[in-house]
């Protein structure tokens, strides 16, 4: 296979912007539930002025208006989307997923709302005094935020899962039909949400970028890279053990040829073993470049295994 023909084949159905939206919805579910975590396990450091948090409020919901704009705009009628809005079906594996990012995006737009309860009612006072019921909204929130707040950690697994059952339903592509996707998915997108934390947090304070919040990305992340790796090699050892059209797609996918070069050298050399090697310099060292270096290239890798999973999945049909 020519680095032309890589991304142009018959059996292709599903090309490049399916798979950067599949990267930044994992983003947002990812940052989201690490958010989550570091209000359960240190609420000393998850207020408004946390940087995840502040990065959570940017990106999460901004994360996936773009992914979905993307998608949207990749219709073939894209001006008939809104149908998908409002015509369910539980038999969908789409029409389910329309109805998991609506109830996401509410219920991360209230969470959000009422961590940065201050900061809106300040806005609000100078641009629209005439609405005095958002302060008394906001305290409504305050004896379900709890409620909320596990809603919304459950809510973002769901949806780093989702990106892989979508793919994961296509039954006619031995390679994407496989159990493991869901999960693979979710691990790698929140280590992408780490990356993107940890990316703010050196920015923001670049004298010192292992605060906190940083720690704690950091013991969450050594353990959600080694289940992603555990996940990756879980992924290809089923299609080994699978029928004929599953060691086919295997065949074609780590066989030889572009793909093959992509994965190992994208996906496993600039997406893990790099970050790897960089990591105990960051640890010894005070200086934001490191981390934006690692998280940078592990970043990069969790992009192009997205778009690994989509293209060489769908080089084998049943």
């Amino acid at each position: 296979m020519t680095h032309a023909s890589a991304f142009h084949f018959d059996s292709l159905v599903w090309d490049w912007p399916i798979a950067i939206y599949l990267f930044l919805i994992g983003i947002s579910a990812g940052l989201v539930a690490l958010a989550v975590l570091l209000r359960r396990f240190h609420p000393e450091a998850g207020g408004a002025e946390s940087t995840l948090l502040r990065t959570t409020l940017v990106v999460g919901p901004g994360a996936v208006i773009l992914g979905l704009l993307i998608l949207v705009f990749h219709l073939t009628r894209p001006w008939t989307f809104w149908k998908l809005m409002f015509h369910y079906s539980f038999t969908s594996v789409m029409s389910m997923g329309v109805m998991l990012f609506q109830l996401y995006m509410v219920v991360l737009v209230l969470w959000l709302a009422k961590i940065f309860e201050k900061e809106i009612v300040v806005l609000q006072r100078r641009w629209l005094p005439g609405l005095g019921i958002v302060p008394k909204a906001l305290g409504w929130l305050t004896p379900v935020h709890r409620g909320l707040e596990t809603l919304m950690l459950v809510l973002a697994v769901l949806l780093g899962a989702y990106t892989g059952f979508l793919l994961s339903a296509l039954k006619s592509y031995p390679f994407l039909n496989n159990p493991i996707l869901p999960a693979l998915f979710l691990f790698s997108g929140v280590s992408s949400g780490a990356a993107v934390a940890l990316i703010a947090m050196a920015l923001r304070s670049r004298g010192n970028p292992h605060g906190v919040e940083a720690h704690f990305i950091h013991r969450m992340e050594t353990p959600v890279v080694w289940l992603e790796i555990f996940l990756l090699a879980a992924f290809f050892v089923g299609l080994a053990l699978g029928d004929d059209g599953k060691m086919r797609a295997l065949a074609a996918a780590l066989g030889g040829g572009f793909w093959t070069l992509w994965f190992w050298l994208g996906v496993v050399g600039l997406g893990l073993v790099v970050p790897m090697l960089l990591k105990p310099l960051v640890n010894r060292s005070a200086s934001a470049y490191g981390v934006l270096a690692a998280c940078g290239a592990s970043l990069i890798g969790v992009l192009l295994l997205r778009f690994f999973i989509l293209y060489a999945g769908q080089l084998t049909v049943a």
